[in-house]
């Protein structure tokens, strides 16, 4: 067997699909000196016993592209390495067996439109006329997708690996990667064994595709890599006469699925509980293993699955299996450069579905560590999007049993987790929880959703339809809207950016003008090379030579990244301070005039005008307010320090209870942003949505010193946009929007929501998303008609450029 080479430009660390996968892709871009080790033999971990399901349609426009591209690339890997793939598309079908799930389905068939995948609603009749062998006793609908297929697993690994050492990669097995050395944020090589023998690969990077061991690969190259192994459990019958190819079908209300097998029959399960696995370690020796059967934990499956599909209860079970997968803390893989270190990528933590995934995450992947820039958004999957504590074992095991069942749960609007909560809380958790907070958690935070009404049951019930929060979230906008709302924003990233050159550092890594006097607050994005958006932030002076930024909760560790990996030779240091300060929202036409009962200082236009901050006495203690809003009304963020937390919460709420103050959530959050035309980044505004395009033109100062994104700013500036950001209002008020429901322009489906909520101040639902308007004004594109698709059905919509309330911000500058 070949011993590893002394040095190479990257080393993958994993041989299941992958590593497989990113191999076959670097090597196809022309990368030379790429090595793969694998500990065992190729797809020895999970990849060699999955189930093969193929399909297509994702979450997201850009999950989904993914997912084709895998599709097409194992539709040609057989005639390009000789490896047969099996794969075949059979088509697959989705049964819904309640209102509930024929909703969400529906909805995702609407989905796939927009994302130019087929997809067809069909009815329990054509459920049955399309897999005749199921009892449709219960089914309320389906969804057919023709193009879906399924596959060989270890195969398609094979044929990667093969086309990997065809274009100059070198596969080696049965090679363990023992440590590594680091210099600074970097790995400079890898050790490994091979039998008796060992040796040191000098290298310029290291990606983990380590799958089930990716989080301890992850420790070992100084990086956190959230995953936890679980059993997934499946049969096989003993062959079933006169079985043909059929399509893979899906019963998620049942928590099953099947897949027809030359002949005979596979039947999986993501159940509700999951077991997790391997707490004390994966055995070393672990190669092509099973785990023990557990017949009870599956029994209720089965039973169900016999009901189901009549022919399973007369067949003969070939084969019970049960095999480890690994599962991440949100259902969504980790892609990506690890946060901790400067060339670390990673690519694992595939909750069951790698094989439909890895032939477009490895090639995402590749073309990211060839150019340095992603291909497109990969927010979804980005491993920076990680917490550093989603690290620790004890929460990945609670997490992990979860997981792996919310695969084919119902997911409903707004759904939160249960398990592994409670971890993080802000200073004044105890006082909301008090006064009927209903909490919902994000990157670990617990933060209030909405209040619970007296005698309310304050917890949530899920539903396509309005849910039981609707009214209060009504109540809460109404308040901020009329009088004065306060809510809980400590969640919020905050990164003190300090030193010599922090003016200098902060005007090239953001588009705004940061060479402002001490105390102004300026809204901004940091821009990639393409003036695609990394970061939405607001940046406040405190200093001459200080600087504090405030970020959304989720992506703190993803901007505080992006701007330590362009420090370059600036004299800056960037700390993390969220935990250090309570933050409180105070908003509405009434905030000046409570704010006013509990501090002596001037909260004038004159003294404190829009986009500033002051240092103020509260109560018996002290603070700074940032006179900001997300919810477009006349408002100041309260800091408090975290010691002097409570005592601000208990004074503003005591005083604000003869106003009528309302504690409000962030769904209210969400819903009054939505009518102010506020873009949420992540959803309206990702690193491939052009600042331009996104209609935020006015935050970007070109006329300053040089800073990234500058030349492709100006370039759209010469050529024109090729889309816009438009906002869209129902005209008929029943309809819920959630997000991805598609845009019709004078009949054609030419995009899809980036974000939708209801607008209660407004009474309707709203959306946004981008429009392809290349060549055309403004005025020429909103003179269309436009409709958009919820649940199948195309309901008119008022599109506007300008937000639909307060489109002057006169409420906010009051």
């Amino acid at each position: 067997m070949a011993l590893p080479p002394s040095q190479a430009r990257v080393v993958i660390i994993g041989g299941g699909v992958i590593g497989c996968s990113v191999a076959y892709h670097l090597a196809k871009l022309g990368w030379k000196d790429v090595v793969l080790l694998e500990r065992k033999q190729l797809t020895s971990g999970t990849t060699w016993h999955a189930a093969g399901l193929i399909a297509q349609l994702r979450a997201t426009a850009n999950m989904t592209k993914l997912a084709k591209y895998s599709q097409e690339l194992y539709g040609n890997l057989e005639a390009e390495t000789g490896v047969a793939t099996g794969f075949k598309r059979c088509g697959s079908i989705t049964a819904a067996l309640t209102e509930e799930r024929k909703e969400e389905i529906f909805r995702q068939a609407a989905m796939a439109r927009a994302f130019g995948v087929e997809a067809e609603e069909i009815s329990p009749e054509e459920v049955k006329a399309r897999y005749e062998h199921l009892n449709i006793d219960g089914v309320t609908g389906g969804v057919y997708l023709p193009l879906d297929g399924q596959g060989d697993p270890a195969n398609i690994a094979l044929a990667m690996a093969k086309g990997a050492r065809q274009n100059g990669a070198q596969v080696i097995e049965r090679t363990l990667v023992t440590g590594v050395k680091k210099e600074g944020r970097r790995i400079t090589g890898v050790d490994w064994e091979q039998g008796g023998e060992s040796g040191h690969i000098t290298c310029e990077m290291v990606v983990n595709c380590g799958g089930m061991w990716g989080h301890q690969v992850g420790k070992m190259l100084g990086t956190n890599v959230p995953l936890h192994a679980c059993e997934h459990f499946y049969i096989v019958t003993e062959a079933i006469e006169g079985l043909t190819q059929m399509p893979v079908l899906r019963v998620p209300d049942e928590c099953a699925y099947y897949k027809e097998d030359a002949g005979k029959m596979l039947l999986g399960a993501f159940e509700p509980n999951a077991k997790p696995w391997a707490m004390d370690g994966i055995p070393k020796d672990f190669e092509f293993d099973q785990l023990p059967e557990d017949f009870d934990h599956f029994e209720p499956i089965l039973e169900a699955a016999c009901e189901r599909m009549p022919m399973l209860a007369e067949a003969g079970i070939h084969t019970f299996f049960n095999g480890p997968e690994s599962f991440t803390p949100d259902d969504a893989y980790h892609l990506g450069l690890a946060p901790e270190m400067d060339n670390v990528w990673v690519a694992a933590g595939f909750n069951s579905i790698g094989i439909q995934s890895a032939g477009g995450a490895g090639s995402a992947l590749a073309s990211w560590m060839d150019t340095g820039e992603k291909p497109f958004d990969l927010g979804d999957v980005d491993i920076s999007r990680m917490q550093p504590f989603q690290g620790n074992k004890h929460y990945l095991f609670e997490r992990s049993k979860e997981t792996l069942g919310l695969l084919y749960a119902d997911h409903f609007p707004y759904l939160q987790k249960n398990t592994a909560r409670g971890v993080r809380r802000t200073p004044f958790h105890q006082h909301l929880l008090d006064n009927g907070a209903v909490m919902g958690e994000l990157a670990g935070w617990e933060r209030a959703n909405w209040f619970a009404n007296e005698g309310q049951k304050p917890e949530y019930e899920y539903s396509w339809k309005r849910q039981n929060f609707f009214g209060n979230v009504a109540a809460e906008v109404e308040a901020i809207r009329t009088n004065v709302g306060m809510y809980d924003m400590s969640s919020f990233g905050k990164i003190r950016v300090e030193g010599r050159d922090a003016t200098a550092f902060m005007n090239y890594i953001g588009g705004g003008q940061y060479d402002v006097p001490v105390g102004k607050i300026v809204y901004t994005q940091f821009l990639n090379k393409t003036a695609g958006i990394e970061a939405d932030v607001t940046v406040t002076r405190l200093s001459e030579t200080a600087y504090f930024v405030v970020t959304p909760a989720a992506t703190r560790l993803a901007d505080q990244t992006w701007m330590q990996r362009h420090v370059g030779d600036f004299n800056v240091v960037i700390t993390d301070v969220t935990a250090g300060e309570g933050v409180l929202a105070v908003m509405g036409p009434n905030a000046r005039k409570l704010l006013e009962t509990v501090s002596p200082n001037d909260f004038s236009n004159d003294a404190n005008p829009f986009g500033t901050a002051q240092e103020i006495e509260l109560g018996m203690g002290l603070a700074r307010v940032h006179r900001v809003t997300y919810v477009g009304e006349l408002g100041w963020e309260v800091y408090v320090s975290s010691d002097m937390a409570a005592h601000a919460f208990e004074t503003l709420h005591a005083a604000g209870r003869d106003m009528g103050l309302m504690l409000c959530g962030m769904h209210m959050m969400d819903a009054a942003r939505m009518e102010k035309g506020f873009r949420h980044f992540g959803h309206d505004i990702t690193a491939e949505d052009h600042v331009l395009e996104a209609g935020l033109g006015f935050a970007v100062k070109t006329d300053k010193a040089d800073f990234i994104g500058r030349d492709a700013v100006l370039a759209k500036k010469e050529s024109g946009l090729e889309n816009r950001l438009v906002q869209f209002k129902l005209t008929d008020p029943e309809p819920l929007l959630y997000h991805n429901e598609p845009v019709v322009r004078d009949g054609e489906i030419v995009g899809y929501l980036s974000s939708g909520g209801y607008g209660h101040h407004l009474g309707a639902a709203l959306g946004m998303g981008y429009v392809p308007c290349k060549g055309e004004t403004a005025k020429e594109m909103l003179e269309s008609t436009f409709e958009i698709d919820v649940m199948g059905t195309r309901v008119k919509a008022e599109a506007q450029l300008k937000p639909f309330y307060d489109p002057t911000s006169e409420r906010v500058k009051a």
